[in-house]
């Protein structure tokens, strides 16, 4: 019989799906969970703090209900099997991508300041999504469900930047490794970072980028915080390299409160929610995927989505 501790908040009938007669069951929240909790546990599914993984001397499979786990290398034992929900995110992800597109080139951000003020002006020249060329670094489940939607709407051209470049999809034009980073952007009228944190990626946003980006661009990130240099996005910004950003990520979180990005006009800033519970078929394929597995990993069968570390 295998212990395991599911930190979800659950309704009954996704409760139901883990039930196995070889599995006792217990669900708590994450603000409820201890080191005590953790001590006989086998299988974890959800995210608590990464350092607190350390209490589980019995662990023996983690189910992550996020796609991002870089924060737990270092804090899961190399015999402890660790999986992350690769999958579940691209519908609210993919989708807030777009509108934070939609946002930024129809200049709604700036309209609703414009509102605020009782402001009856326009925010002058904009630009389309049919007919323009749009660059997406990562193209992993969320980077191709917008490069999908893109194409669809039109776009001219659609660049995918990613380290394997030999699989090209057929709504992707033109494919770039990262190390050609500066020649995807070249012509793009709009960029959007998707990559998942990596050495390589660490600051890949930054002057030097910026500056070889299509005047006028705009720049969306909703990969991690540390993809991009703040301070360099603000100069960008300021000097109408680009036209607008916006970002879902930033390093730190939550984002000081006297930091510049707050109160800049140009730049559109939502509080890490892309892919988080708000939309519920993010949390219906989070039940599905970590459910399959917990199954899967008691019956000697092959994990999906399992990560090296």
């Amino acid at each position: 019989m295998k212990k395991v501790l599911i930190v979800l908040d659950l309704n009954q009938r996704q409760i139901d799906m883990y039930k196995d007669p070889e599995l006792e069951l217990t669900f708590k929240k994450p603000s409820e969970v201890t080191p005590a909790d953790l001590k006989e546990v086998n299988i974890l599914v959800g995210n608590i703090p990464p350092a607190v993984v350390k209490e589980a001397p019995h662990l023996e499979l983690i189910n992550l209900n996020s796609a991002g786990y870089d924060n737990y290398l270092g804090n899961v034992s190399p015999n402890t099997k660790l999986c992350n929900c690769v999958g579940a995110f691209s519908p609210a992800v993919g989708e807030h991508i777009l509108a934070m597109t939609f946002s930024l080139i129809r200049h709604f951000h700036l309209y609703r300041d414009k509102q605020n003020n009782k402001d009856w002006s326009d925010c002058g020249k904009i630009i389309s999504v049919e007919g323009s060329t749009i660059a997406v670094f990562g193209l992993g489940d969320i980077g191709r469900s917008y490069a999908r939607k893109v194409k669809a709407l039109g776009a001219k051209k659609v660049i995918g930047i990613r380290r394997n470049i030999k699989d090209k999809p057929d709504y992707i034009d033109e494919m770039y490794a990262l190390s050609d980073a500066e020649k995807a952007v070249a012509d793009a009228d709009i960029v959007v970072n998707v990559l998942p944190s990596a050495k390589e990626t660490t600051s890949l946003f930054d002057k030097k980028l910026f500056s070889k980006m299509k005047k006028g661009a705009y720049f969306i990130n909703v990969g991690r915080g540390n993809a991009m240099n703040q301070d360099d996005l603000l100069d960008a910004l300021h000097s109408g390299q680009l036209s607008g950003a916006a970002s879902d990520v930033f390093t730190p979180e939550p984002l000081p409160k006297d930091h510049p990005l707050w109160s800049e006009p140009k730049f559109l800033l939502t509080p890490h929610v892309a892919g988080w519970f708000f939309l519920d078929e993010t949390k219906e394929r989070i039940v599905r995927i970590s459910s399959s597995n917990v199954k899967a990993f008691i019956h000697g069968e092959k994990l999906v989505n399992e990560v090296a570390h």
